[in-house]
């Protein structure tokens, strides 16, 4: 009696897709079919969502990872449109590219012997050249973004606020540093951030009694660029996250709703 019950059961349920009575009168067919007086509504949603094997919300494994890589698209084209606008760096204290450690003893020193403002003219080229190059930065992103497989989307979604971007940070940095690299080097030039790198040191290191400073503009340039990128492209995913108002896509409701 108890599996013919189960058979009933479940033969019920599986015909809720296609039928058209409602929870309530599931309800007592399957009451007067088990004998069980506390099936519900909840109870049929529970049954239901085990008959499709699925995840609570009925997305299959293909709709998750589309999910996850419409995210993290709109992350890096969301993130890197903020960073490429004027000030995008240069306003944005977490993000601004200021004199590397090693010069900042310079930089003191160059202030304290009236040049200032040449040091302010190397630190803006540099945010500049970092501002120019964030908006070739979202198709190198794009690769990576399409091979995302699907155990990586559940590693993702089941992972931290930002697991998405460090998932792209995992599988792209030494591809988009090769890439970005010559980008930063021709913004450098554009916005003369290399005169301008070249006029302060080249005085400073005519200055008596002072240790010679060679430091690799473009590297450096670069690293603080792209860690800026990640930074912005992280806030981004932890907004879609958190915020149902940042779910801008029906895919995108459906998938950061659980």
């Amino acid at each position: 009696m108890k599996n013919m019950n189960k058979i009933i059961t479940i033969g019920l349920v599986c015909c809720i897709s296609s039928s058209s009575i409602s929870a309530q009168g599931l309800g007592g067919l399957l009451k007067k079919a088990t004998g069980d007086s506390t099936i519900n509504k909840n109870t049929l949603g529970n049954l239901t969502k085990k008959i499709k094997g699925g995840t609570g919300a009925g997305l299959s494994q293909d709709e998750i990872a589309a999910g996850l890589k419409e995210a993290l698209n709109n992350g890096v084209k969301n993130g890197t449109a903020k960073l490429s606008a004027i000030d995008g760096f240069y306003g944005n204290a977490a993000v601004k590219v200021l004199m590397p450690p090693e010069a900042q003893k310079v930089e003191k020193s160059l202030r304290d012997i009236g040049m200032g403002k040449q040091v302010d003219d190397a630190i803006l080229s540099m945010n500049r050249a970092a501002e120019d190059a964030a908006k070739t930065a979202a198709p190198i992103f794009v690769n990576a973004i399409k091979n995302m497989s699907i155990d990586d989307a559940f590693k993702i979604l089941k992972g931290s606020d930002t697991s998405a971007t460090s998932y792209l940070r995992t599988n792209t940095i030494s591809p988009v540093t090769e890439a970005f690299r010559p980008v930063i080097e021709v913004s450098l030039k554009k916005v003369d951030a290399t005169k301008y790198w070249n006029t302060i040191f080249s005085a400073y290191n005519e200055l008596p009694f002072v240790k010679k400073v060679n430091t690799d503009l473009v590297a450096y340039v670069t690293e603080k660029a792209l860690y800026g990128i990640f930074l912005q492209i992280a806030g981004e995913e932890q907004q879609i996250r958190k915020d149902p108002l940042a779910r801008t896509t029906d895919l995108l409701k459906k998938v950061f709703a659980q």
